[in-house]
């Protein structure tokens, strides 16, 4: 791995500029999940008991290089510092003469948080300029937000180059767990493809096909696969325009080795609501005014049998309509079989993206991964074989 830790820096004393994904939901100005304020815990904790004086950069919203109020991460400070157990200072700009004079005021060990780095034009144009501004605020720089990483901004990207640069505890450890996942696994490698559009995994799939030695596809996208086979599949959600792409990700697997398990059995209904009265057909039987809802029991079956014989686990996306019962019970039924397969010490198992975090946290099993990724748009680029600026940048 080419990157350095917080381990590799001497901190004490130090001004830390420390990128963090604090970009949470919030409900008339309460944060009503924390789970990535807790996360980011490690790192500055660390680095502020090696006498590191902390400063948090982060984002919030979209305020499109203009001050917004409402996106103002001072809304978040609560929240911060009750995770933390400690005070965490507040600047009202993240650049410029408030926010040095707030760091100047910081002493070893203590924590400051910037104002919403978007708030500037500079930062998402990933300007050198703005990059220049914050880099004079700091002696060394950690990113622990790989989440942002795949945006080439000025304080993921630019930064990086400026000061003695390296990856927090977060970032370290989401690397190393997508190294294990695809980089070098072991194998045989299972993935499992879910959500509803081929269209939206179309490099995803095309890089996988070459990677793993098993693709399960599921949910909608299953269905468009299906319908390149010549199979009717009813009233489903389905991208007919894209059966000539399916063929050729179904031919390119083949040439490399891939399997592809497409569902041989499905959950069909009239209606897409709860306790709608569903039935079980072979997927060549789905019938005309009928939607395909869930992989069918001797679908997942497979799909478990697959597991059963994999060293290593990729999951991204449900295998069905998981958010509606009970056309959750293909998705649940194949997470807990991946969870109890973990927890015995035979499969890594690493999972990321929202739906798949819902999914993975809706059967009770997203503890007993080996790793669940909370960054979603970072996570999948990295499954997709692209290269990431904010990881590129600290020269991994």
């Amino acid at each position: 791995m080419g990157w350095k830790t917080i381990d590799e820096l001497d901190l004490a004393g130090k001004r830390v500029l420390v990128r963090v994904d604090v970009n949470v939901p919030i409900e008339a100005g309460r944060v009503t999940d924390a789970t990535r304020i807790e996360r980011i815990l490690p790192t500055v904790t660390d680095i502020a008991e090696k006498g590191g004086r902390v400063i948090l950069l982060a984002h919030f919203d979209r305020p499109k290089g203009k001050v917004v109020p409402e996106m103002s991460l001072k809304q978040i400070l609560p929240a911060l510092e009750d995770k933390l157990g400690r005070k965490v200072a507040f600047a009202e700009d993240c650049v410029g003469e408030t926010a040095q004079a707030a760091v100047d005021a910081l002493g070893d060990g203590e924590v400051l948080l910037l104002e919403n780095t978007r708030f500037h034009a500079g930062e998402e144009a990933n300007d050198g300029d703005f990059a220049e501004r914050l880099a004079h605020l700091g002696d060394a720089y950690v990113n622990d937000a790989f989440s942002a990483a795949h945006r080439a901004h000025a304080s993921t990207e630019a930064l990086a180059r400026l000061l003695p640069a390296a990856a927090g505890r977060l970032m370290a450890e989401e690397l190393s767990a997508l190294e294990k996942a695809l980089g070098s696994p072991e194998r045989p490698v299972v993935a499992v493809v879910g959500g509803a559009k081929v269209s939206t995994k179309l490099d995803l799939l095309s890089n996988l096909v070459e990677k793993v030695d098993t693709l399960v596809i599921g949910g909608g996208m299953a269905n468009t696969f299906l319908a390149a086979q010549g199979l009717d599949v009813g009233k489903s959600l389905c991208e007919h325009d894209l059966a000539e792409t399916a063929r050729e990700i179904a031919q390119k697997a083949a040439d490399k080795g891939c399997t592809l398990l497409l569902p041989r059995d499905v959950v069909v209904a009239r209606e897409f609501k709860a306790g709608a009265e569903s039935e079980v057909v072979k997927a060549e039987d789905t019938p005309a005014d009928a939607m395909i809802l869930d992989a069918g029991p001797d679908s997942v079956a497979h799909v478990e049998m697959a597991l059963e014989n994999a060293k290593t686990l990729v999951w991204n996306g449900p295998l069905g309509a998981f958010e509606i019962e009970p056309f959750d019970r293909g998705t649940v039924t194949a997470a807990k079989k991946a969870a109890e397969l973990t927890r015995a010490g035979k499969l890594v198992s690493v999972a990321g993206g929202g739906d798949t975090v819902a999914a993975l946290n809706a059967a009770g099993v997203s503890g007993d991964f080996s790793y669940v990724s909370t960054a979603g748009g970072a996570f999948l680029e990295w499954m997709e074989g692209k290269t990431l600026p904010g990881v590129k940048a600290l020269g991994a």
